[in-house]
């Protein structure tokens, strides 16, 4: 049964290819989106009373494939199903070619596979599949920046793997499995300092996944390029960086020996503040999008690493939170930018009054995203901070500042009056569809959240009325604070001006590969 999440993927990816009716091909695609998120449903609900687990080939012990599937890892399946079928509906009217139908699916197939894979080795070929899937459709129309961006990706990831496939076979050599759960109960009989060397390896890699300070690089060329279809960008950022989320639980729970969260904390800190900053000094509408999925996943990974139950459930939390607001923002950014033509963030005006419904998706993202009371964001966030202390508290309040500040400017564009100049583009009902059903989700799962956090995970919270006025206070607070902060300061600062010219390059990348995986190496050797 589990082999069906990669195999119709894939299968509808070579139908799209092969049927010569496209609209009936594309209908066939979202009824088997739609049949994908149910079953995965129905999975879901299995995994209630304990693992799924699948055998390929029947195989003794851990010698064959093995696909195993507990909550956590369902939950992915379904975020993955959903995701790609509101990205279904919204393409469905548009002009692409067969061949990026294909890797399309294709893409969601492999990542699937990532969800559903207890073989450390096969997450090694899948990542690798990934990348080329991805760098394929970065390239998708060709022109010189988007071949450059598309490369880049590849090479970096590739340079990356490399240090996960080397950590993969320091732990078969000490285990003799690589099989994940296999592997965990055998590194617990293993003394700490040989455990060392393989954790630094692989979590390089997967950082690099997650595109943690120093190694998101990657990330805004990726989502940002110029020709990548809106539907590609809103995947990378709303569900593909949570494969390198994923991924830092599962070796996370491997490794149970080591201890850095403290490292990973300080790195999630820093990446959410480098994150905001780097998204205020930008003025394309996509770039500023791309910084913030690196500021965002800066909190999950802060909230991972606070060693408190609350705080690791508003992580996990946050992990369907930033799917869901983050696919809309990118979706919505698509159709704004063809509307008008332009993706400086300063040239757009209006669009709530001319395209009123794309307006309220993104108005509804932008407070989920924020914090915004009421909204998934908030309920997430407040569950990270519950167990922080006064100076993370501090720095997530920061953080949390910058987005604001960063969300006003992007807000600039639904009001004010448009150039009567620019042409009206007839928007497609599907695509307008597409953009409501996570957009009301984002209100869903704030009003909700504590009934989806207990659905979801079968864990009990609740949400203290004056600990979550206190946190309405310091939106407010900082709402006021960032409104004034931009108009004074964000507008006019040449230090971000200088700021949007920070590139790194293929070589600095590379180096910061090389130094992230020194120093926690180093902090192993300290702390352990």
């Amino acid at each position: 049964m589990l082999a069906i999440f990669p195999f119709i993927p894939i299968l509808t990816a070579i139908l799209l290819y092969l049927l010569p009716f496209e609209k009936i091909a594309r209908a066939i695609a979202i009824c088997a989106q739609t049949a994908l998120t149910g079953v995965a449903t129905w999975l879901f609900l299995l995994c209630k009373n304990g693992d799924v687990i699948s055998n390929i080939g029947n195989f003794e012990g851990v010698l064959g494939i093995i696909l195993r599937v507990d909550t956590l890892s369902s939950v992915f399946l379904i975020l993955t199903s959903f995701i790609f079928l509101i990205i279904t509906i919204y393409s469905f009217n548009d002009s692409v070619s067969r061949i990026y139908w294909f890797f399309l699916f294709a893409w969601q197939g492999i990542i699937h596979g990532v969800f559903l894979s207890g073989d450390i080795f096969n997450i090694f070929v899948l990542l690798e599949a990934i990348a080329i899937v991805i760098s394929v459709l970065i390239m998708y129309n060709r022109i010189d920046r988007a071949m450059y961006d598309g490369m880049f990706y590849l090479m970096t990831n590739t340079v990356a793997m490399q240090f996960f496939l080397f950590g993969a076979g320091y732990i078969y050599k000490l285990t003799g499995a690589l099989d994940m759960e296999t592997a965990s109960k055998m590194v617990q009989t293993l003394d700490k300092s040989q455990l060392m060397l393989p954790f630094a390896l692989i979590m390089t890699a997967v950082c690099l996944k997650c595109a943690l300070v120093p190694l998101f690089g990657w990330l805004p060329k990726a989502h940002g390029t110029p020709s990548a279809p809106s539907a590609v960008s809103a995947i990378l950022s709303g569900l593909h960086i949570k494969t390198g989320v994923y991924l830092f639980i599962r070796f996370q729970g491997i490794f149970q020996e080591i201890t850095v969260t403290e490292f990973f904390l300080v790195i999630g800190i820093i990446t959410g503040i480098i994150g905001f900053l780097l998204a205020l000094s930008q003025t394309d509408v996509k770039l500023i999008l791309a910084y913030h999925t690196i500021s965002q996943v800066g909190t999950i990974i802060t909230g991972l690493s606070l060693n408190d139950a609350y705080s690791y459930t508003g992580g996990i939390y946050h992990i369907i939170n930033h799917a869901l607001f983050k696919s809309t923002l990118f979706l919505c950014a698509g159709v704004i930018t063809q509307y008008y033509g332009t993706r400086d963030v300063y040239k757009i005006k209006g669009v709530l009054r001319r395209t009123p419904i794309i307006g309220a998706a993104t108005i509804m993202a932008i407070l989920g995203i924020t914090g915004a009371p009421f909204f998934n964001g908030s309920i997430s966030k407040y569950f990270i901070m519950s167990g922080a202390g006064r100076v993370v508290s501090y720095a997530l309040i920061f953080i949390n500042l910058g987005t604001i500040i960063s969300f006003i400017k992007y807000a600039t564009m639904l009001f004010g009056r448009c150039d009567p100049a620019i042409n009206p583009v007839k928007i497609s009902k599907f695509k307008q569809v597409a953009v409501l059903i996570p957009a009301v989700l984002c209100f869903a799962g704030g009003i909700f959240g504590e009934q989806f956090i207990k659905f979801l995970f079968n864990i009990d919270v609740s949400v203290d009325a004056a600990g979550y006025l206190e946190k309405i206070l310091i939106f407010v607070i900082s709402g006021l604070a960032g409104f004034f902060i931009y108009k004074y300061f964000v507008k006019t600062s040449p230090l971000l001006k200088k700021l949007r010219k920070i590139d790194l390059s293929f070589r600095a990348t590379c180096m910061s590969i090389g130094a992230f995986f020194a120093v926690i190496l180093a902090v192993m050797w300290f702390v352990n």
